[in-house]
């Protein structure tokens, strides 16, 4: 038996002006005696909350690997997993201080077989609200300063004990006699002298768990009015953003590619709604590797030299790192075409974006990175359209997030609003930015469904 990983719903200066709308994540912490019904309280919030991006990060996760001498008092039943000490509360902490910022944290599995934590993690990334469920999630003071309410569950002790009975049997392998030793020498302790103190700092208790609708209800309309509140600060922010952006020329950093006549007349064809969808296939990925291609001018090289057929010395380059590429889904997986004609052993990852229609917020639906994409010497951004900037705004903070450095970040685009391009640089101005043509603000997304035909 190993740790559960996190546990997601699945419901449906000018830099310092934006901020994406995970960052300052809503953590509420819920604590109570073993068997006390945690777990339910918190399901039930996510139920009640009937929104994706809400995770159950479980504590049990961050317990100490044992030595061989407490793997062995472990299996006899004689150590003690209660106490603060079994739990590595340093990791938990900078974990949820990570998370609070935004960035991609790595969840440790921990096997209850074992007692050992596995090597393999469980990357979590940008939750909208993290439930952080254990007997001490309110123990630590490092932990309160994090938590935006503070939650301690309350159950009758032999109702507790019997839940405790149940679970270890069925999940954990353990016999009834072997539990029952345990809860009297370690659990019940622990209980008066760590668990009962935490209900002095909560905020809410909640007695008979699930069965307390009341209670729940509440906590649920707290984390609604807060993430109502984050989200008309994330719009007002990027209205400020535009109105500032619109004010400035276009950065360096943005290369148009030159209108040649070669371009302009893809281009030509390209806008001809008479255009058979097998054409506009064709002349699209002429276009889009023209703009991969100069995008590749971005990336650093180091010298070479290779030995021609005829035995002589050509002394050239090659590129210093791997290149990498993430599509912005759905419309970036019509360059990727493209991406593999002129690098075709790039590595490719996906990013889906889409706006939420009630919010008009930008939200992250799906991610899948390339990995050690953080060591790369560069990655480039694909999106065949670009409006307002929001989405680009989202997968560029992704990817800073996951540790890519800003000026190793290229955005290609075969078209895009001045404004967005604007509020894309002000924001991040070491990215670089090559764009196919600069269209209208209020051009409405249609490449990418002239190519698919659908």
């Amino acid at each position: 038996m190993e740790s559960l990983p996190p546990i997601y719903s699945t419901a449906t200066n000018l830099r310092k002006g934006y901020s994406p709308p995970w960052e300052d994540l809503t953590i509420i912490g819920v604590a109570g005696s073993s068997g006390s019904g945690k777990t339910s309280v918190a399901m039930e919030i996510i139920r009640s909350l009937n929104l994706p991006w809400v995770v159950i990060l479980v504590m049990d996760s961050f317990y100490k690997s044992l030595d061989p001498e407490n793997h062995e008092r472990a299996h006899r039943n004689e150590h003690d997993f209660d106490c603060p000490e079994s739990l590595d509360f340093d990791v938990l902490v900078q974990t949820l201080r990570d998370l609070k910022q935004g960035k991609k944290a790595n969840i440790p599995i921990y096997s209850f077989k074992e007692h050992q934590r596995q090597k393999e993690t469980t990357p979590l990334y940008s939750p909208r609200v993290l439930i952080l469920e254990g007997i001490l999630a309110l123990h630590d003071p490092r932990i309160l300063a994090l938590l935006d309410a503070k939650i301690f569950v309350e159950a009758d002790m032999d109702v507790c004990l019997g839940r405790r009975i149940m679970r270890d049997v069925r999940e954990r392998g353990r016999d009834v006699e072997g539990i029952i030793k345990q809860w009297f020498t370690y659990v019940k302790p622990s209980y008066t002298k760590y668990v009962e103190p935490q209900r002095l700092v909560s905020d809410i208790i909640i007695p008979r768990g699930i069965e307390n609708k009341t209670a729940i209800g509440m906590v649920v309309e707290h984390i609604r009015r807060r993430l109502q509140e984050k989200s008309e600060k994330h719009t007002a922010d990027l209205k400020q953003l535009q109105a500032l952006a619109a004010e400035k020329e276009l950065s360096p950093n943005i290369v148009v590619v030159k209108e040649t006549p070669q371009l302009l007349g893809m281009n030509t064809i390209l806008q001809d709604p008479a255009t058979e969808q097998v054409d506009f296939v064709f002349y699209f990925d002429r276009l889009a590797s023209l703009l991969i291609e100069r995008a590749l001018d971005f990336t650093e090289y180091i010298s070479a030299a290779v030995e021609t057929p005829h035995k002589t010395k050509y002394h050239g380059i090659h590129p210093s790192g791997i290149i990498s590429a993430v599509a912005i889904l759905r419309g970036g997986s019509c360059m990727e075409t493209a991406l593999k004609r002129t690098i075709p052993d790039c590595i490719t990852g996906r990013i889906l974006i889409q706006t939420n229609t009630q919010l008009l917020e930008p939200e992250l639906h799906y991610l899948k990175l390339p990995p050690a994409i953080e060591t790369h010497s560069t990655v480039m951004l694909l999106d065949p359209q670009m409006a307002s900037g929001g989405a680009a705004l989202m997968a560029v903070r992704v990817l800073i997030d996951h540790g890519v450095e800003e000026h190793k970040i290229v955005f290609v685009t075969c078209a895009a609003g001045k404004c967005g391009l604007q509020r894309l640089t002000a924001v991040y101005p070491e990215v670089n930015v090559v764009v196919g043509r600069i269209e209208n603000e209020d051009e409405p997304r249609w490449l990418e469904n002239k190519y698919f035909g659908c």
